[in-house]
């Protein structure tokens, strides 16, 4: 199935499968149970851990040319957990937004993240059968990425979307009865003898159409690192599979990382550059159409360059975002 054997799609599954149960049993706990930070910290460096067991397991058995798709992988990781992050902000405002208390996120975010495996699963097929057979949809993908990335730096924080006027919020509002009331973790209860859906289903319906946009951006941005389908979901599904912990890790210090935006459209535009570098002769005949003479020259950027700017443009712009917001309240209370 695409270059890999069957089992290998097979075994990775069932891994993922493993995971997702282990992960409900033991981290999630099923009822009112409230995520605190320790343990967050905990979950956090075991996905980290299971992530980089992969890595190695790809570099020992993959066919072929195993470093190179290792470090493929290492940076598709790196470059998913990376954009992963502005998820969390996301959560926080929906959350808020909805009044879903801490001990019921859980549950939200645990359906949610399933749910965004099965879409990024299809999303990567179709994307890998699409470069394959129409290679120059990545130059499209390239130019995508770099307009994300410039609207990064324009995105106005305090401007926030409603999320109760989400298309899809909307219309299922109109063909399914909605409470306003919390029922503890219950996505659906019998209200006066009706059958309704609870705020915490719709926060659910949020996440997933709030990550097929994400998948817009993420997506094209690590087949920019690696054109091979295995890798590609993997280092994908494994990112997100360690999303919910990340969340509670970090969700109480994400205020801080005012910058990380930044940090992040410069990622989405160095990839989309390196994307367009390999993709020159699409550039070219694109100037030729509008009668610019381009000749941009093929540039490979080496996948251990990318990992190194990936890492040091995240640690950084967390970095001056810790920083600056320390100094500026140093400032305040001097005040």
């Amino acid at each position: 199935m695409m270059g890999m054997p069957v089992v290998a799609w097979i075994v990775f599954y069932v891994l993922v499968l493993l995971l997702v149960v282990a992960d409900l049993k033991m981290f999630g706990r099923g009822g009112e149970h409230e995520v605190n930070m320790s343990e967050a910290l905990r979950m956090t460096a075991v996905w980290i851990g299971v992530s980089l067991l992969f890595c190695v397991g790809i570099y020992i058995f993959y066919p072929g040319d195993s470093h190179e798709k290792a470090l493929e992988f290492l940076t598709g990781y790196l470059m998913e957990k990376s954009l992963s992050m502005d998820n969390i902000f996301v959560f926080l405002m929906l959350f808020s937004f909805f009044g879903i208390e801490r001990k019921y996120q859980h549950e939200v975010l645990f359906w949610g993240i399933f749910g965004a495996l099965v879409l990024r699963s299809i999303f990567i097929f179709a994307g890998a059968a699409m470069v394959e057979r129409f290679e120059w949809v990545l130059g499209f993908f390239g130019l995508f990425l770099l307009y994300t990335g410039f609207k990064m730096f324009r995105h106005d924080d305090n401007k926030q979307s409603d999320p109760s006027q989400n298309i899809i919020v909307r219309w299922f509002r109109k063909v399914y009865p909605v409470t306003d009331r919390m029922y503890g973790d219950h996505f659906f209860v019998n209200e006066n003898g009706r059958r309704m859906a609870t705020p915490l289903f719709v926060a659910l319906l949020v996440i997933e159409t709030t990550d097929v946009a994400f998948a817009v951006d993420s997506i094209p941005a690590v087949f920019s690192v690696s054109r091979d389908p295995f890798i590609v979901l993997t280092s994908n599904i494994f990112a997100i599979l360690g999303l919910r912990a990340l969340y509670f890790a970090l969700s109480a210090v994400a205020k801080y990382f005012v910058y990380l935006k930044y940090g992040l459209g410069i990622i989405l535009i160095f990839v989309g550059l390196k994307m367009l570098l390999t993709m020159n002769e699409f550039i070219n005949s694109l100037g030729k159409v509008i009668g610019v003479n381009l000749n941009v020259p093929h540039i490979e950027i080496p996948t251990s360059v990318s990992l190194i700017v990936i890492l040091s443009v995240l640690l950084l712009s967390m970095l001056v975002s810790v920083v600056v917001t320390h100094w500026k309240r140093t400032i305040l209370n001097m005040n």
